[in-house]
């Protein structure tokens, strides 16, 4: 409570709904009195993880495969490990910044620490990321669901994945987006998370269930027909523990696109129950944690189900997106089926969370001293989902979508804006600038910078060259 001038004024009468709603017992709260800090959260330990996890498990999962086979097991592993770690030590230090100041919003600490410029910033990146994350989801539901839609049913004349993101985005994600709190969605995160789940099992069943080199399905003739020059591909079925060609310039922005939940933390300290810092950061690490363990197993046996190359194939033998990988074994495997229409549940799901905080940046942004209104709440969603649509019709490559966003967003919410937001927010009377934990807050994001610029100069001269993009699609 020590700034309470800083309570965002929209949140705050939001939390005085929210008390009236759940607990008609505090109706004489004065409104002016509440903030962050006098929220009382009602979402459990349980369902914050589920939220948690969801918002950092997207469709990043289905290109890590891809990743590992660019960089080698051992190189990736060692990736894998550091950005998580890196992430985790990001919470901790949103999580202090956040403590600080009694305010839990990403865009109110960006005010706090550089004024109405820092607010503006921090919505913009925020926007821009989670946009990129929702175009990504929606363009497996068109690349995916008239695969799955023709096995089962046959052709049909809204077999156009256009038609496809259009229809799923008014009938599920739209009516999803306009639920008030983040909280409530926790169940359909589980059902999510759940589905993901089934996704790894089947990764790691088929890894046994297909032999290298695997049988190629030829769509010419219809038929199987086993790989040619059986010593060549021989060869082909080896892990490599080190790699490095000009695809390993998409590996470092995958990963870290894969493990960015930053917009949603802040949202989900708000709605925990007996929230302080250390019950947060629990949350964060077991989310962070199971989502490194399906990560790994899905990456490995991704990977080692089809490892680098095929005759069939200019580079990767595993594709940035893995499911169409196993499409080329067989089409109409039930199996695979089963898993593709999972995985179109999970993501689908997982967009009207990535939502939330666009529509809290916006209204942080434009409407920030209004009370909650359904029209605003309902035009917002409305205007995203719309706008995510366009552009997933125009996206060429999901590859295209993870690097470029990977290598610029996802910098700035894990190590560039906690970084500064740390030094700027920690009083010089607690922690002086040369004390430890600000010069390490000032590495990461220095650290930040360095990792933005190489991989947007990797992208740029891989770009350049003119060559097409290997094992992409």
């Amino acid at each position: 409570r020590l700034w309470p001038h800083l309570a965002p004024g929209f949140d705050a009468l939001d939390g005085l709904a929210e008390n009236e709603e759940f607990l008609p017992h505090k109706t004489t709260i004065k409104k002016k009195e509440l903030h962050f800090t006098d929220f009382e959260g009602k979402t459990s330990f349980g369902m914050s993880i589920f939220n948690l996890s969801n918002a950092i498990m997207g469709s990043g999962i289905l290109g890590l495969a891809f990743a590992m086979s660019n960089t080698g097991i051992v190189l990736f592993i060692i990736l894998l490990v550091s950005i998580a770690i890196l992430s985790a030590y990001s919470i901790h230090l949103l999580l202090r910044s956040a403590g600080i100041v009694g305010i839990r919003a990403y865009e109110q600490l960006g005010s706090h620490a550089f004024g109405n410029p820092g607010k503006v910033l921090a919505a913009c990146i925020i926007t821009v990321h989670n946009i990129g994350a929702m175009s990504s989801y929606l363009f497996i539901v068109k690349s995916e669901l008239p695969l799955v839609i023709q096995a089962f049913l046959g052709e049909h004349w809204f077999m156009n994945g256009n038609y496809l993101i259009i229809i799923v985005s008014a009938v599920i994600i739209f009516p999803l987006a306009l639920m008030k709190r983040l909280g409530y969605l926790g169940y359909t995160s589980g059902f999510s998370l759940s589905c993901m789940v089934f996704f790894l099992i089947s990764v790691i069943y088929k890894k046994f269930n297909i032999p290298c080199p695997f049988p190629e399905y030829l769509y010419e003739n219809t038929t199987s027909s086993h790989l040619h020059n059986s010593n060549m591909n021989s060869t082909d079925c080896e892990a490599k523990a080190f790699t490095v060609n000009s695809q390993t310039a998409y590996t470092v922005p995958i990963l870290a696109f894969a493990f960015v939940c930053h917009p949603e933390v802040l949202p989900i300290y708000t709605e925990l129950r007996n929230a302080t810092k250390k019950r947060m950061q629990t949350v964060a690490n077991i989310s962070i944690l199971a989502m490194f363990v399906m990560y790994l197993l899905t990456a490995l046996f991704g990977y080692l189900t089809f490892y680098s190359k095929t005759p069939f194939t200019s580079g990767s033998g595993v594709e940035s997106e893995l499911l169409h990988t196993y499409v080329r074994v067989d089409p109409l495997d039930v199996l695979i089926l089963c898993v593709r229409l999972a995985v179109l549940v999970a993501v689908i799901l997982t967009v009207p969370v990535v939502l939330f905080p666009i529509r809290r940046a916006v209204l942080q942004i434009l409407f920030y001293d209004k009370p909650f209104h359904w029209a605003r709440h309902i035009g917002i969603a409305f205007a995203l989902v719309f706008l995510v649509n366009v552009l997933v019709i125009f996206v060429p490559s999901m590859k295209d979508i993870f690097g470029l966003i990977g290598a610029t967003s996802a910098p700035s919410l894990i190590f560039i804006l906690p970084g500064i937001f740390y030094i700027r927010i920690v009083p010089e009377e607690q922690e002086p600038l040369k004390s430890r934990p600000k010069i390490q807050a000032a590495c990461f994001t220095i650290l930040g910078f360095i990792f933005m610029v190489m991989s947007l100069s990797f992208i740029i001269i891989d770009w350049a060259t003119g060559q097409p993009i290997k094992g992409g699609h």
